[in-house]
């Protein structure tokens, strides 16, 4: 048992010394791991080369949504979504008290009466009264398109911008919330064509281009081209095709492209074409009216696109 003991203290010794001999610039970052709890550790050596973590949770446990909700203490998380970033206490509309007791008739007035002055002096100038009517614009605008959250996020901040920049002035409330929506659209590459946003929109689809256009400019929002192989799979969708022609469609896209086709097309009639083409190749046959209708564009497009789009592949009778 002392021999056992002995030895096993001799081989922490030379681990130690084999530990204290590493130099921590010549660790390779490929041999470096991190744990389930947060520590750095030297695979080879086993040495430990970050164990000070911060453990930014909370001090107490739980184990169902329930009580994760009862031992809370904080709100939900800031928003730039919300004109007030969601700091500002907001009054329940139930006439309850905290024991689920309904109100009297004069607590129910007076309650009343405090959400109505709530709701005014969440708003103290025409500035916060602006952006509270504009973001929820975007909201609205965002929930019809179905856009994930982080699109939001993205049109608000842009929104926030412009108005910081004095670039409402002169121009409707609506149509820069659009403009920063589709922007924010085109920035997290969600595919959303003008004509999509002009339909839950209250502004007509040229000032949207326009307004667009303008802020984009002013607030030096670098935009990436959009690639129609994005809209390939929500149109494809639509039309209740297979990933056989989806996969064609987009083959005819970047064989297109390479050839210089794509420049001054509009991506959506490009990726319509295409669709079309690879549905008559794939035998999935799709009229011009029904793909159109999808890509909200028109059939003189598709049938342009579709011509330049075969003969580039060689597949022109």
């Amino acid at each position: 048992m002392t021999r056992s003991t002995r030895q096993r203290a001799d081989s922490e010794t030379q681990h130690d010394e084999g530990d204290a001999e590493i130099d921590l610039d010549d660790v390779d970052p490929e041999d470096v791991v991190r744990t389930s709890d947060g520590e750095l550790i030297h695979e080879e050596t086993g040495l430990i080369l970050e164990d000070d973590q911060i453990d930014r949770g909370p001090e107490w446990r739980a184990f169902t949504h329930s009580e994760r909700q009862d031992k809370s203490r904080v709100g939900a998380p800031t928003t730039k979504t919300m004109h007030d970033k969601g700091l500002t206490t907001t009054i329940d509309w139930k006439n309850e008290d905290a024991y689920g007791r309904s109100l009297s008739s004069e607590k129910r007035s007076q309650m009343h009466r405090l959400r109505k002055w709530q709701e005014r002096i969440r708003t103290k100038d025409a500035g916060e009264r602006n952006l509270q009517f504009a973001l929820s614009e975007v909201d609205r605008m965002a929930s019809a398109m179905g856009v994930p959250r982080a699109v939001r996020e993205v049109a608000s901040v842009i929104y926030r911008q412009a108005l910081n920049e004095d670039l409402i002035r002169g121009r409707s409330i609506e149509g820069v919330s659009t403009a920063a929506l589709y922007a924010a659209c085109r920035k997290e590459g969600i595919p959303r064509s003008l004509e999509e946003i002009a339909e839950v929109s209250r502004v007509e689809r040229k000032e949207i281009g326009r307004t667009y256009r303008y802020i984009s400019q002013e607030l030096g929002l670098e935009m990436r081209p959009v690639d129609p192989k994005k809209y390939v799979p929500r149109f494809s969708s639509q039309l209740d095709l297979s990933e056989e022609v989806q996969a064609k469609a987009k083959e005819i896209i970047d064989t297109t492209a390479e050839q210089g086709l794509l420049s001054g097309k509009s991506p959506t009639g490009f990726a319509a074409a295409a669709i079309y083409a690879a549905s008559l190749l794939c035998n999935q046959k799709k009229t011009q009216r029904e793909v159109a209708d999808v890509a909200q564009v028109t059939e003189v497009t598709i049938r342009n696109r579709y011509q330049e789009q075969i003969e580039a592949m060689g597949l022109s009778e």
